[in-house]
């Protein structure tokens, strides 16, 4: 399971507005808990903590967080760095704020493992102007620090920053890492820069040894796929010193659908249903590519070995963080307590962006019903839901962030912008491929995601 299915599959669990099952951090503000740090850390907590950090349990070190602060137990920068390690992996970020905000007021000097810990979770939680605010005021940055910030530049959508940032890192005498290489070839694919790729990628073996891996050239395969090269990413991909894995194949199915070509997108998606065979997705998007074509036989031969096999797409669920609670939506959902609002505010933005021109896109939509109720369905995706319900519940003029277990479809996408026009809202949604940031009718990702 990814993560962002692991997010989603927590989420539905925590959809209930009862506390019962919620986690300990979903329901205790930190903030609200400032009992003095009077005592030494202890050993075990922060063996615990950074344990639960590390094997990726991020809601139980946050929990153990949580409760070192209500006995008062003075939390150090290693306990500091887990728990905003945790609020960076699960992006909840006015609980990353309120750990950062009592950093600060606990009077403990600063350490570049919790300075680090601060601009990935930034960064991950889509403020990047924040995250590079930390990086400008840390004293010691190491190629952690560099690298967190190109990365988190690189999946904000803004490549250029993200190469800029490398070469100032050059430039500081700090040498670039395997990870350095994946953020910094992902900023080149996002952001169109072949070239730049091209000279990135031949200088890692070449000038500092690192030997690329499969996320490097699923990197450089994706950006050539971008670039309309795609006998290029084929015969990059027939030369790699390396298995290509999922994400390789991945790459280039992504390139064959965008580009149209059928026979190699059938040989990735015959490798990913053998190393994904649970993966909805390559057979999605092998049906779609037999459809594109008129080979309406093939999509429905692909679709009967779904049912065969017992797979079904995953569904689609949106979340989005207010008052330090999390609160999540699924398509057509009527189970939050404020469903009538929601909804009522869904048919105002639908009309008030239909009056700025906006079309839905009902490719998008079941095809099993008629224009109007696929209308209807489209309005109701999870992700207009939430950023309905932010609307509702955020300040005016508060940025609204929205993640998504999913790639974002068309027509929310074209949806979101108008709203970010019309309600003169930055509204930055997070997909399972990368960060969209949308200001008056504009998306960060210039329509290629």
């Amino acid at each position: 399971m990814n993560e962002h299915s692991e997010r989603a599959a927590k989420a539905k669990e925590m959809k209930t507005d009862k506390t019962e099952g919620v986690p300990c951090y979903r329901s205790i503000s930190i903030s609200s808990v400032m009992i003095p740090w009077k005592f030494p850390p202890s050993s075990l907590s922060i063996r615990r903590s950074t344990g639960c950090a590390r094997n990726n349990h991020h809601e139980e070190a946050l929990k153990l967080f949580c409760d070192m602060r209500l006995a008062g137990i003075h939390p150090d920068h290693v306990v500091l760095a887990s728990a905003l390690s945790a609020c960076a992996e699960l992006t909840v970020l006015e609980l990353g704020q309120q750990v950062h905000a009592n950093f600060v007021k606990s009077g403990l000097q600063s350490s570049t493992s919790v300075d680090n810990s601060l601009v990935t979770m930034y960064a991950k939680c889509g403020c990047i102007d924040d995250a590079s605010r930390v990086f400008d005021y840390m004293q010691i940055r190491d190629a952690v620090t560099w690298t967190a910030l190109i990365v988190g530049y690189a999946r904000n959508g803004k490549g250029k920053d993200s190469v800029r940032f490398y070469d100032q890192m050059i430039a500081s005498g700090t040498k670039p890492d395997y990870i350095t290489f994946i953020g910094l070839l992902f900023a080149c694919s996002h952001a169109g820069l072949l070239e730049r790729g091209r000279l990135y990628f031949a200088s890692m073996e070449k000038e500092y040894g690192i030997k690329p891996g499969p996320e490097h050239y699923a990197c450089m395969i994706d950006l050539l796929g971008r670039s309309g090269k795609l006998v290029e990413a084929e015969m990059l991909l027939n030369e790699m010193d390396v298995e290509p894995d999922a994400t390789v194949w991945k790459a280039i199915l992504a390139a064959c659908r965008v580009q149209g070509n059928l026979e190699l997108g059938e040989r990735a998606a015959k490798n990913l249903f053998e190393l994904e065979s649970k993966n909805a997705v390559p057979y999605i998007m092998l049906s779609n590519m037999y459809s594109a074509a008129g080979k309406w036989e093939d999509a429905a031969r692909i679709r009967r070995t779904m049912k065969w096999k017992g797979i079904s797409k995953e569904p689609g669920c949106s979340w989005i963080e207010v008052n330090s609670r999390v609160h999540t939506f699924m398509s057509e959902d009527r189970g939050h307590s404020r469903t009538t609002e929601i909804y009522s505010k869904i048919d105002e933005i639908m009309v008030l962006i239909k009056e700025a021109g906006y079309e839905a896109d009902i490719s998008f939509a079941l095809h099993n019903m008629d224009k109007e109720g696929k209308e209807l369905g489209l309005a109701y995706h999870s992700e207009k839901l939430a950023v309905a319900f932010g609307l509702l519940s955020l300040p005016r003029g508060a940025p609204i962030r929205i993640f998504k277990n999913l790639r974002v479809c068309g027509d929310c996408h074209t949806a979101m912008k108008y709203i970010s026009k019309v309600f003169h809202r930055h509204i930055i949604l997070r997909d399972s491929n990368c960060f969209h940031h949308l200001k008056e009718g504009q998306c960060s990702c210039g329509d290629y995601w």
